[in-house]
């Protein structure tokens, strides 16, 4: 399961991560999990832990890594096993398709534009993978690498003009008109 910056995981489960840069030097670090383990451009290395009781659980890049090291951060998201199964089988399905005329224009918005370019939402013809896939945004916690909360105003800003939130982020802005902002948040909202 591919997912930004939301990692879930069953309670009382073994979990292995299988760590890879393809920049620069990363340090993957759930404090309170795990130690740190260094990501090294070129190697793949691992690290394994059990998460005891369910919780979310906040974790960062610990070696300094460029301009906006300070803004990478992720969370653990530890359920019980039937919870985690549940959420699992959810990640599995493809995009919903949109019941009202507004998230069906603003389907329209996203496969007409350049966020297709980048990002994929299965389901439809979008299946880049140079962004995050967005099948279910509207179901993580949080947008712009652990950055915002994913609410409508984090996310209309951050389509917008997301240099001004995380500058050196790779998404350019968006030239959308007001109805096309609307309805693509309308419909990006639906994806859970």
């Amino acid at each position: 399961m591919t997912t930004a910056n939301e990692i879930h995981v069953p309670v009382g489960r073994r979990v292995v991560f299988e760590l890879r840069s393809t920049d620069v030097i990363h340090s993957f670090w759930p404090p309170n999990l795990s130690t740190k383990r260094d990501l090294i451009p070129g190697d793949e290395n691992s690290l394994w832990f059990q998460a005891d009781s369910a919780g979310v659980y906040r974790g960062i890049c610990a070696e300094f890594c460029g301009y906006q090291h300070a803004k990478m951060a992720f969370l653990i998201v530890a359920e019980a096993p039937g919870e985690f199964a549940s959420w699992l089988a959810g990640q599995r399905d493809t995009a919903a398709t949109p019941t009202d005329a507004l998230a069906q224009r603003g389907k329209e918005v996203f496969l007409a534009s350049s966020c297709g370019m980048c990002h994929a939402i299965s389901g439809t013809p979008a299946g880049s993978r140079i962004g995050p896939d967005l099948t279910h945004l509207a179901s993580r916690r949080t947008i712009a690498a652990g950055t915002l909360p994913n609410t409508r105003g984090n996310l209309s800003g951050w389509i917008l003009d997301p240099q001004a939130i995380k500058p050196g982020v790779k998404m350019p802005p968006s030239q959308l008109s007001g109805p096309d902002l609307l309805a693509l948040v309308t419909y990006l909202e639906s994806l859970k």
